[in-house]
């Protein structure tokens, strides 16, 4: 199955429905760790930024069937505030605290490495997190329309890694503002590099304008979106905010890569 939908109920009962529904008990121990990513662009609260509320119910969910390490892990992209002040703001500082075994990782600073892909045309080389070729990485995003991007949903979250030394500047005063240039090909560049194992998206609410506000869904949407596939997610998302995701060429093109 590629995409499991839960009506929602609330972060505990219904992250663990679709989680179950995808049946991924097994796949969390086969990495280094697993990597929690949700986006938390800013200190905004819910539905700007994904509620701790939600990353811990996948905390919960993964240590009730195995005992592996986890970290949530961000480069929030304010062109103010640093990721450890995020963090705290909008608690998951106290998240961490309360459970063994949970670190917490500002992606901004954290150790490099190098990789090549000659046949990606914005990015033929990245410099990113070292762990994000170690861990299993679950995309935790909120469901956004984007006003450059169409839609923020799990490949876009993939935005968070990339380190602000190397690709803030040109395009704006934010810490990824590289990718404002030619950002629809910066996307499907970046997930060529990194993609999502897994994705939960929170589409509990979502907004229907505009990625730091504007417009809640009315109704809220009440979904958890999940699955292996980000592409698949992304496409479910689109449809619930209105979008024709064939329009958004991340979304679109890339599947499978």
């Amino acid at each position: 199955m590629d995409v499991a939908i839960v009506e929602f109920e609330s972060y505990a009962t219904s992250v663990a429905g679709a989680l179950d529904v995808l049946d991924v008990g097994d796949e969390f121990s086969t990495r280094s760790g697993v990597l929690i990513k949700p986006n938390l662009i800013n200190d905004a609260p819910h539905p700007v930024t994904t509620p701790a509320a939600c990353c811990e119910a996948i905390i919960n969910y993964i240590q009730a069937r195995c005992d592996v390490p986890l970290v949530i892990a961000e480069g929030c992209g304010d062109s103010v505030l640093e990721t450890d002040e995020v963090f705290a703001a909008l608690g998951y500082a106290a998240l961490a605290r309360k459970y063994d075994g949970v670190a917490l990782l500002d992606l901004n600073r954290a150790p490099l490495t190098t990789r090549e892909r000659p046949e990606c045309p914005v990015f033929p080389e990245m410099i990113l997190p070292e762990i994000a070729f170690t861990h299993y990485i679950i995309s935790v995003p909120v469901l956004k329309a984007h006003s450059l991007a169409g839609l923020t949903g799990s490949l876009k979250n993939m935005l968070g890694f990339a380190p602000p030394e190397h690709y803030s500047g040109r395009h704006g005063s934010w810490k990824k503002a590289v990718f404002h240039g030619r950002m629809q090909q910066s996307v499907i560049d970046l997930n060529r590099y990194i993609t999502p194992d897994l994705t939960v998206m929170d589409a509990s609410v979502g907004l229907a304008d505009y990625h730091l506000g504007g417009r809640q869904c009315d109704p809220p949407v009440a979904k958890i979106i999940a699955g292996r596939n980000p592409w698949a997610v992304d496409r479910e998302a689109a449809e619930r905010l209105q979008l024709d995701w064939q329009s958004i060429a991340h979304v679109r093109d890339g599947l499978q890569e």
